[in-house]
């Protein structure tokens, strides 16, 4: 029996070492190198997504991998979507992105560009059966969906008033031509090798007017920061382009048309089984930061509860600052300022496992602050006043009578905290965390294949919290009984 507890011990602790590994992104291993952390999004086919193996590929991962191979450095790559992973940039959370990034003359304040890398456009697409919207003009009192930071984005903003159509934002592309093919919207914009290489994959869409001149994408650091990345990239793209390799990655993936390679064909049942491991993969993400954030956030809990039903006025004060400002914000806006403001204000990097457990174990330790007072509360006063006046000291009352009565009142409260935890981890795929949600976004983005991957991704939630539920129902059932 203790042999298999040891087994069973070892097993648990290889899985949270695995876990842990997995949140620190994929890192193209080399000895004596310089590594750099590289952002980028993990939506934006043909130039990054994931394949069905869970690598990153496309025309800026295999551009990236073969110039580092020729310049000799090493990279992590972080798959922290594209305004992420801006924002990290920004606040020197990455050491540069590379994600499809135009270069535009805002962004050359901010970043330093490598050499274009790559000529892109603009181009407009509608659901493949309509055949009402042909041209600008069209559009006049329609909703035009776009992705938030391209240069697609940009250009509709700039000819919206001329023509007469209001803009939607969405933060990928899957989500963009999810809206289009609903009805939501008639129309997007989007880069032309991105809406091409799309509608080649069956992704419900249709171009339907010529590409406009845009702009060129570029490898961007910091202003001021990572010089030398910069001019290894440059010097690599070079041997790139005089060694045929750079024509052979676009080739890969634009084809001779520049409209990408043929669909795979999949059934429904067929593309359900081939996403199910990175599916099982996000949901082990999002079980290991639930129970982390919520072992975190019951520390928290049994201290400020305690403070908050202290005598000292002091400690209720600073208890009471705890709750109403974790349990105020939004808990979006605590993960951006952890993971981007704190950083950029001390300058130093924090890892994206300890910005999303702070980010969830303060959120829900304010909450479970709140339950643990409300518990010791609950119990009547004069179960305390009794134990004092038989000479028992505070704590021993608090700790013997006390607190066993106000565990049971908890115990409800603890398990729907669970739940929620549990599914607030899908909020924090914003500062790129890859959890279930996120890997369902990841998937979508491959496969165009959005309602049989979140119908997946819901029923998975599903069984989850309800097998989580029933086993806390049944430990309640006990603890009520003892």
């Amino acid at each position: 029996m203790q042999k298999s507890r040891k087994r069973i011990a070892l097993m648990i602790c290889l899985f949270f070492v695995v876990a842990l590994a997995g949140n620190f992104g994929v890192v193209a291993h080399a000895e004596n190198k310089t590594k750099y952390d590289i952002g980028t999004d993990s939506t934006f086919a043909p130039f990054e997504f994931e394949d069905v193996d869970g690598k990153f590929v496309g025309i800026d991962m295999d551009l990236l991998a073969a110039i580092a191979k020729d310049q000799n450095f090493d990279f992590t790559i972080k798959p922290l979507g594209f305004n992420a992973a801006v924002q990290a940039l920004e606040t020197n959370q990455v050491d540069g992105v590379i994600a499809g990034m135009s270069i535009t003359d805002e962004r050359k304040q901010k970043f330093d560009f490598s050499e274009p890398y790559f000529d892109s456009g603009v181009v407009m697409a509608v659901r493949k059966d309509n055949d009402t919207i042909k041209r600008y003009e069209d559009l006049k009192g329609q909703r035009v969906a776009v992705k938030t930071g391209t240069e697609g984005y940009t250009f509709a903003e700039s000819i919206k008033a001329k023509y007469g159509f209001t803009t939607v934002p969405f933060d990928d592309s899957s989500q963009m031509y999810d809206e289009v093919k609903t009805g939501n919207s008639v129309a997007c914009f989007d880069d032309y090798p991105v809406l091409a290489y799309g509608v080649t994959q069956n992704n419900g869409l249709k171009l339907v007017t010529d590409k406009e001149k845009g702009g060129s994408y570029g490898f961007a650091v910091n202003k001021g920061r990572n010089q030398e990345l910069v001019e290894k990239f440059n010097a690599g793209l070079v041997n790139l382009r005089n060694s045929g390799e750079y024509d052979k990655i676009m080739s890969k993936y634009l084809g001779e048309s520049g409209k990408g390679a043929a669909p795979v064909e999949r059934g429904r049942w067929e593309l359900i089984s081939a996403s199910l491991p990175s599916l099982i993969k996000g949901m082990g993400n999002t079980l290991l930061y639930t129970l982390v954030s919520l072992l975190v956030a019951f520390v928290l809990g049994l201290v400020f509860g305690f403070m908050k039903v202290s005598h000292n006025k002091l400690f209720r004060g600073i208890a009471t600052v705890f709750v109403d400002v974790f349990r105020g914000i939004p808990l979006i806006v605590l993960a951006f300022f952890i993971y981007f403001g704190i950083p950029q204000a001390l300058d130093f990097k924090m890892p994206l496992f300890v910005a999303a457990v702070l980010t969830l174990s303060l959120n829900a330790g304010a909450y479970v602050t709140e339950i643990i007072r409300g518990g010791i509360q609950s119990i009547d006063p004069g179960q305390m006043e009794a134990a004092r006046s038989l000479g028992l000291p505070y704590r021993t009352a608090m700790l013997k009578i006390i607190l066993p009565q106000a565990v049971k009142i908890m115990i409800p409260s603890f398990i729907n905290q669970l739940v929620i935890t549990l599914k607030d981890t899908s909020i924090l795929s914003v500062i790129g965390l890859v959890e279930l949600t996120q890997s369902g976004k990841i998937i979508i983005a491959r496969t165009f294949q959005s309602f049989d991957i979140w119908l997946v991704v819901a029923v998975m939630y599903l069984i989850v919290i309800t097998v989580l539920t029933k086993i806390s129902n049944r430990l309640e059932g006990r603890v009520r009984r003892g």
